[in-house]
């Protein structure tokens, strides 16, 4: 018989296949390349509409702390648990997360009420 040995920090991944980026959710456990669980996730950055991950808000194990790690740096995502391409170390050494300033949408349509009556002229 053979022995089989699961890939750092996954005791159940080789009982579950990976899963899509889209699928990871707030508290999912993040665990380095050196098996170290390094914390949670905080929150996702990516576009879901065109399928563009860029990274993940990752809350580290000391309270408060929120760090950023790229897309790149992610590894292997299974259900419940995203592993990473660094060690605990490299990750404890992130920079902070930033939130991404909000956005400003407009709509198509009438424009508001005073840009409407500058377009035309008023004031």
């Amino acid at each position: 018989m053979g022995v089989f040995s699961s890939p750092p920090g996954g005791e159940s991944s080789d009982t579950a296949d990976p899963v899509s980026w889209l699928q990871i959710a707030q508290g999912w456990s993040v665990v380095a390349s050196d098996g170290v669980s390094i914390g949670s996730v905080s929150q996702v950055e990516g576009d879901k509409q065109d399928d563009i991950f860029d990274g993940l808000a990752v809350q580290l194990a000391q309270p408060g702390q929120i760090v950023y790690v790229a897309g790149e740096q992610v590894g292997l995502i299974y259900p419940d648990r995203v592993t990473l391409k660094i060690t605990s170390a490299e990750a404890n050494a992130l920079e902070p997360f930033q939130p991404p300033a909000p956005e400003t949408k407009w709509l198509p349509g009438k424009p508001p009420g005073r840009l409407s009556r500058w377009m035309r002229g008023g004031r």
